[in-house]
């Protein structure tokens, strides 16, 4: 659990770092009503990802994941962005996050006001045909699914959400950006991530081995916790806001 005074520790880090980066994952969107998809009811317990969310079956049968995407997109439309996203949104307003790396696809680091986000896994935002690559936008891909497989408005052809699926290779260029920011980082904040998917798992080491320094903030521990230098145990919309708010003093800015 963590304790007071790791609030101005983590700004004392914070404040020192030349070049601050976070890395997010499911459990800082779970306070915005997403479910992380591995926990116990979540959506890989009710949808076998092997059926429904692999790049090959998607490729021979699409209407597989339109089926699951009828239940999730509602989710991803309606949630809002939570205090841990419009924490790291201010961080940058300081010039004290240059970027932030996600495995989410739900758009809200974006909505909370940060800039530069790395989207690892893609977004559910827009669409690609598969036939002429034609990119939809989200309201383009409601219109055109009408309840089943969305069609190209060019060419009629399969539209596929740019999210990564299962057997899919990551956008390259994202990835790298990815990589080069966590090697040359002063301070990586992890959030919201178990750290079990790689690549992104790996991203934490590429600090570590350079010299730099990790605050992980999660609600549970993770196969990594050996090589943090702070451990934070809860929400990231409970203490992102603190760090936040102990920046802000320790910077003399003002504060709410």
């Amino acid at each position: 659990m963590f304790v007071s005074d790791q609030f101005e520790s983590v700004a004392r880090m914070i404040e020192a770092a030349n070049r601050v980066v976070a890395l997010t994952g499911a459990g800082i969107s779970v306070e915005s009503g997403i479910p992380d998809f591995r926990s116990p009811g979540g959506l890989w317990t009710r949808y076998d990802p092997a059926i429904y969310a692999t790049f090959e079956s998607f490729v021979n049968d699409p209407s597989k994941f339109w089926v699951m995407a009828a239940e999730l997109n509602p989710l991803l439309e309606n949630a809002e962005p939570n205090p841990g996203h419009v924490a790291l949104a201010e961080l940058e307003s300081f010039g004290k996050c240059e970027a932030v790396i996600t495995q989410n696809i739900d758009h809200l680091h974006q909505r909370a006001g940060s800039s530069d986000v790395l989207e690892l896994h893609g977004t559910y935002r827009t669409g690609t045909c598969l036939d002429c690559g034609r990119r939809h936008s989200f309201e383009e891909v409601k219109e055109a699914a009408l309840g089943t497989v969305p069609a190209c408005l060019d060419c009629g052809g399969v539209v596929k959400p740019d999210v990564v699926l299962f057997g899919e290779p990551l956008n390259a260029p994202v990835l790298h950006r990815a990589i080069e920011l966590s090697t040359s980082s002063d301070l990586v904040l992890v959030i919201g991530c178990g750290l079990e998917v790689f690549p992104a798992a790996s991203l934490p080491t590429y600090a570590h081995r350079n010299g730099g320094q990790l605050v992980f903030v999660n609600v549970a521990c993770t196969a990594f916790d050996d090589i943090a230098d702070v451990i934070m145990l809860g929400k990231a919309g409970e203490i992102m806001p603190g760090v936040v708010e102990a920046y802000r003093r320790i910077a003399g800015l003002p504060t709410e």
